[in-house]
């Protein structure tokens, strides 16, 4: 048997799986692309996480668009870290070129033009359909995270927290924990130390620096109501296509405490509301992280920690998670222990340091007879890559070189004024676009701390309250405006207060 033939059996009884699956490519052995020897990876194994990784320009998020276009059409819904702008081409079909038609001879696969189901989301003030959620539905112990607090600040805060429940003070947005931070140091300082213990005023100082760091990132655009609900990420088209949840975050690249901490908290979310699952024939939802490294790079130890916890656990819950970057070991060690696919596109070498970096990266891999892995990774040309996965048995396959398939969808960008298009034509975009400010923390602790300071008396105070009030009822009264949209507005003022004083048991579950 000559060793081409043993290659191609090695590559067939590999990447042959009996359930359902999707096509990379074809395998590559030595000059060849062999397309006898196509490589499919198993839905099945695909909650098991991933990697895509490669130095700039070597085709990482081309491979990112052909995974999940390719889980799409399998019906699993994506969703996408957008942070370089470059993934709203999955909205649009492709179109064959020279290059394109080549590589499909080659690898033995029809290509066929395709858009994919497509959603835009936003945390900042790009278009798409808002994502939020309270300060209250963080809760104190991830808040604090958040803001990389010590145990002492972090007490500070469960405390105040819980002094916000015990009150029915609603922590909606960052303005209500930044008033009931100026209460606890001002006004409202005894009392508090009456009920808690004493408090430092140091501490709240620190916390409220902090809390204004987060806020200067744009934070203050995604803590809010209405919240946005998870579940919403799980849409299949009317086709039985999986959705491709796209989160463009392309304005908020340098924030990357902002991003790390939005994802943290998805990932919290994701893991806390959808219900153990086991082994299932495919995922429920794979999430795919662009630069990734912005995640890692800003994170504090509590962070990283959290997050290698979610991803060891969340696997049962059918979600798999994608991290996209140029260096593998941009990912730190417990987490990439955990990547069941590994897509390696080509590293360079320009430096000792570099050449060290990729003979570790070689020792990733499995050992194989038909590569010399460390020499292949500086090789590599556009569009190829090492592939190593997990069989349906999850047993690891063998190493390939692949010759990767081009995407059905669009590479690169669509218009602007077409993502606003789809953004303002979707059904969640009259769910998510537009602001509740419903009475909360920092209403009735500024009314609170009026009544303290204002020397008038009790009756003239009344009075004056009741003429302001009634003012404002005989202004209403007279909008055409608001005429037409009180009921409106009442219903979603009534929803939100029955939540906070937790009437409604069938109120829907929102995030965090």
């Amino acid at each position: 048997m000559s060793n081409t033939t043993s290659f191609i059996n090695s590559i067939v009884s590999g990447y042959s799986p009996k359930g359902k699956n999707i096509t990379l490519g074809a395998a590559i052995f030595g000059e060849q692309v062999l397309k006898e020897a196509q490589v499919k990876i198993p839905l099945k194994t695909l909650n098991r996480h991933g990697l895509i990784s490669g130095a700039t320009g070597t085709g990482k998020t081309v491979t990112l668009q052909v995974i999940a276009e390719s889980l799409c059409a399998e019906g699993v819904p994506v969703l996408l870290m957008d942070l370089k702008g470059d993934l709203s081409g999955l909205a649009a079909a492709g179109s064959l070129n020279t290059k394109i038609e080549e590589r499909h001879a080659a690898i033995g696969i029809t290509y066929k033009a395709q858009a994919c189901p497509v959603e835009f989301y936003s945390i900042s003030q790009e278009p798409g359909v808002r994502l939020k959620a309270t300060v209250s539905e963080f809760g104190p112990v991830l808040f604090s995270k958040i803001l990389e607090l010590n145990d002492t600040q972090a007490g500070i805060v469960a405390m105040l927290f819980k002094y916000a429940d015990e009150h029915e003070l609603p922590l909606l947005d960052l303005k209500d924990i930044k008033q009931l931070l100026q209460f606890a140091s001002g006004e409202g300082k005894a009392e508090i130390q009456r009920e808690y213990g004493g408090i430092s005023l140091a501490s709240i100082s620190t916390i409220l620096r902090k809390v204004i760091e987060l806020e200067g990132q744009g934070a203050d655009l995604f803590f809010g109501e209405p919240s946005f609900e998870v579940k919403d990420l799980l849409r299949l088209d009317e086709n039985g296509k999986g959705i491709a949840s796209i989160l463009r975050l392309s304005d908020i690249q340098d924030r990357p405490k902002l991003f790390s901490s939005f994802m943290l908290c998805l990932l919290a979310e994701v893991y806390a509301s959808f219900p153990e699952e086991g082994d299932l024939e495919q995922p429920k939802l794979c999430i795919f992280i662009e630069e990734a490294h912005l995640i890692f790079k800003e994170a504090s130890k509590a962070l990283l920690s959290q997050i290698e916890s979610i991803i060891k656990l969340i696997r049962s819950k059918g979600v798999g998670v994608f991290f996209i970057t140029q260096n593998p070991y941009d990912v730190p060690e417990a987490v990439l222990s955990q990547l069941g696919l590994k897509v390696q596109h080509a590293l360079r070498a320009f430096t000792e340091k570099d050449r060290k970096a990729i003979r570790k990266t070689a020792e990733n891999y499995p050992i194989s007879e038909y590569y010399k892995t460390d020499e292949l990774l500086t090789s590599l040309g556009i569009g190829q890559a090492l592939v190593s996965a997990l069989n349906e048995k999850g047993i690891p396959t063998p190493l390939a070189a692949v010759h990767l398939k081009a995407p059905a969808s669009r590479i690169g960008t669509i218009p602007q004024e077409e993502v606003q298009s789809k953004t303002t034509s979707s059904p969640l975009f009259l769910k998510y676009n537009h602001n509740i400010d419903r009475e909360s923390a920092y209403e009735m602790l500024r009314e609170k701390i009026q009544d303290v300071t204002d020397t008038s008396p009790p009756k003239a105070k009344a009075a004056e309250k009741t003429k302001s009030e009634k003012s404002l009822l005989d202004k209403a009264g007279s909008n055409p405006l608001v005429k037409q949209i009180g009921r409106t507005v009442a219903r979603e003022v009534t929803r939100g207060l029955l939540g906070v004083l937790g009437i409604g048991s069938k109120r829907k579950k929102s995030w965090f």
